[in-house]
């Protein structure tokens, strides 16, 4: 997420009212997770586990919850809870806008878009050209959306990122700042549901169709031209490459990446990265032959204990 304009390490540490080490001028243009960070960004660590990652990626500010040496030209944000701080960030730069009408006066649709009744369409949301979207369908705040998109009834896109830290008195949200962005000639089934990124885009490529029922996790990228289908949910930070088929059922972990033209068979369980060009199956998945001898396989194991009787 970047900020609508450049600030000091100085004006954002007293937002959170917090210490500082660096140049009180030195710059900061926005905030990310750390798998998307880059120069000018702001990210949080609160874990020693995942002090090095931290102070060693992309980002030039880390909001951290301990005094370390400051790696040369970067900054660090101290605070006792980093988490926190990250949210009263968003809150400050993104905050929640209310809203009392059907469309935003700030939403832009494109010219042949047509919108079914009952639809909600968010502040600042972009709709392209020819789009169709059908009744009930939600369209949360800053969500892009490109031309000659199809959304059936019942969809929501932009929803916040399933994303929490324990604390002593239960659960606290990491608030979600980032936006949902649908490319061009995308086909989106009835009852989907696409989260929007905590600080980043979740991001659906050209051409792709997803069928009903289908959950998209936060910041998951997936790429040109892919098929998924019904009761499918693909968890946060996913990667999806180009031309890929997901068929029924499928469920992923996060943080993995699906190799181009790879094809996953219904009820598979993505537990890891797979490449692409090859079909898979199962639970710990495997490609699809290997794991089809193995239950063959299986079957064969009452005659094997007859055969030893």
């Amino acid at each position: 997420m970047k900020f609508p304009k450049v600030y000091s390490l100085e004006e954002i540490a007293n937002i959170i009212n917090c210490e500082y080490v660096g140049d009180a001028n030195f710059t900061v243009s926005g905030m990310n997770e750390i798998h998307v960070v880059e120069s000018g960004d702001i990210v949080f660590v609160d874990h020693p586990k995942y002090y090095d990652k931290a102070l060693n990626s992309a980002a030039t500010i880390v909001l951290i919850n301990k005094k370390v040496d400051c790696p040369v030209g970067k900054a660090l944000l101290i605070s006792d809870d980093p988490f926190r701080d990250f949210n009263k960030l968003t809150n400050n730069f993104k905050p929640f806008q209310f809203s009392n009408v059907s469309i935003a006066t700030s939403a832009s649709i494109g010219q042949g878009t047509i919108i079914q009744p009952n639809t909600f369409i968010g502040n600042h949301v972009i709709i392209g050209k020819n789009c169709l979207i059908h009744s009930n369908v939600s369209i949360y705040d800053y969500t892009v959306i490109g031309d000659n998109v199809m959304i059936q009834a019942g969809t929501i896109l932009g929803a916040d990122a399933f994303y929490y830290k324990k604390r002593a008195e239960g659960y606290d949200q990491l608030l979600s700042g980032g936006r949902v962005v649908i490319k061009d000639n995308v086909g989106i089934g009835a009852l989907c549901t696409i989260d929007k990124g905590v600080t980043g885009d979740t991001t659906i490529g050209e051409g792709t169709k997803i069928d009903n029922q289908v959950h998209v996790g936060h910041d998951t990228v997936i790429g040109k031209n892919c098929l998924i289908a019904s009761q499918t949910g693909i968890a946060g930070c996913v990667i999806i490459e180009d031309d890929v088929t997901i068929w029924g059922q499928v469920g992923t972990t996060s943080g993995i990446t699906i190799g181009a033209k790879a094809v996953i068979l219904g009820q598979t369980g993505v537990t890891k990265s797979v490449e692409g060009g090859k079909s898979y199956f199962g639970t710990p998945i495997e490609e699809s032959r290997e794991k089809l001898k193995q239950l063959a396989n299986i079957k064969k194991i009452p005659e094997i204990l007859n055969k030893l009787k």
